[in-house]
């Protein structure tokens, strides 16, 4: 195998703990463990919008759903979306020359930096961030170099980071905004000094807006590729999972350049296949009435602030507000290592969440707890209790006291 992808464990020969690798997770939820570590809105339970279950009845009696779409995307499908970035991403696209759609965003976040990277060319990933921005580089041949995020500056993008890190091998930057695992909604003046930043050293950015949809407190939320000069530039990958709940369609979307999106295209049917027919028909209806959206949304910000209130009273634990998403970021450093502050909680709470060292170097010393898992709020804060009740005894056992 290429050693890029040789180093790699699948946890068939050793224990894997990232929840989406193996079947660990899946074991430990037969075991009664409450699953707060995956980010998939309101798992394990049903949280189906009624009118897309009428709709998937409709589409399967029609029997159309036997025959695939082609690899670029349903054209319907693509319209809607044009839509939608006019609305909410201040971007005015061609749906037939601008948007490919992606089995989920996963596919399509290494698909977008496949056509750039070559081998030794390097990938700056603000860190903390999501697991396969530090990756994905990697795999294709790639080298990730992370830009530090720091904690005390609220994880705003440091441009003089980004300098310090910049090499002659520099070819993109990978952002997600908002940010995973921090919750961060990176701020506009800060992405214009990234762009400013982009555009200076004639890099590419794939910019992955997974979370853009659930966003707290009036903050505002800026697509990257909307900024001058940036759009010609910018690969955005899109997901209907986060906001919309409906991870089980596996329906992600990019928009870009047509000069970029011509390889895409062409290449689509080698690397990606055609995405779900049926999970694409939902999507058209869940676009044109995405109104089930706003429970969800007051659910979320119910949780963020029950989250805020009981790991904010608790020695040793830091935490501040969640800015967006369903997930809270808790510092846990004084305590111990988080790796086994993770397997404590395991075994003491019988909650399992994530080991914030996975998201980067500045995660180490930190978890990731998704609060948006089960439906009846609950479920959620019974598993946010038992945390908080074991991290407090941990804090008490150390002599830790406020």
């Amino acid at each position: 195998m290429k050693k890029n992808f040789a180093r790699i464990q699948g946890g068939l020969f050793a224990e894997v703990t990232k929840a989406d690798v193996g079947n660990g997770f899946s074991e430990l939820q037969k075991k009664g463990v409450s699953m707060m570590g995956w980010a998939d809105p309101f798992y394990p339970d049903s949280s189906f919008p009624p009118q897309l279950i009428e709709k998937a009845k409709q589409y399967i009696d029609q029997g159309f759903i036997s025959h695939y779409t082609m690899p670029i995307g349903n054209e319907e499908l693509k319209n809607e979306i044009a839509k939608k970035l006019k609305k909410e991403n201040n971007l005015s696209v061609d749906p037939v020359r601008n948007i490919l759609i992606t089995p989920g965003s996963d596919s399509g976040l290494l698909y977008a930096m496949m056509p750039f990277l070559e081998e030794g060319d390097e990938v700056l990933v603000p860190d903390p961030s999501y697991p396969s921005n530090f990756l994905n580089a990697e795999l294709l041949g790639g080298r990730t170099v992370p830009v530090p995020l720091k904690e005390n500056d609220g994880y705003r993008i440091d441009i003089d980071a980004f300098e310090k890190a910049l090499t002659a091998r520099t070819k993109m930057v990978l952002l997600t905004n908002p940010n995973n695992p921090t919750t961060t909604v990176f701020l506009r003046e800060d992405l214009e000094k990234l762009a400013e930043f982009i555009i200076s050293h004639d890099l590419v950015c794939v910019a992955d807006q997974a979370f853009e949809t659930t966003i707290f407190d009036g903050r505002e939320m800026v697509t990257i590729a909307s900024l001058p000069g940036m759009f010609e530039r910018t690969v955005t990958v899109f997901s209907i999972s986060k906001g919309m709940g409906l991870s089980g369609l596996r329906v992600g979307y990019l928009v870009a350049p047509d000069t970029i999106m011509d390889v895409f295209y062409g290449a689509a049917v080698n690397v990606l296949g055609a995405t779900n027919t049926l999970s694409q028909m939902l999507a058209i209806d869940a676009f044109k009435d995405s109104s089930f959206i706003d429970e969800y949304n007051r659910k979320h910000d119910r949780r963020r602030r029950y989250a805020y209130s009981v790991f904010s009273k608790v020695p040793g634990v830091s935490i501040t507000m969640p800015e967006s998403g369903f997930m809270c970021w808790l510092d846990v450093s004084r305590l111990g290592n988080s790796g086994d502050i993770y397997a404590y909680l395991l075994e003491e709470a019988k909650v399992a969440c994530n080991d914030g060292s996975a998201y980067g170097n500045q995660g180490k010393g930190h978890l990731r707890l998704i609060i948006g898992c089960y439906w009846e709020d609950e479920k959620a804060f019974d598993a946010i209790n038992r945390m908080a009740e074991a991290l407090e005894k941990l804090a008490r056992s150390k002599g830790i006291t406020e």
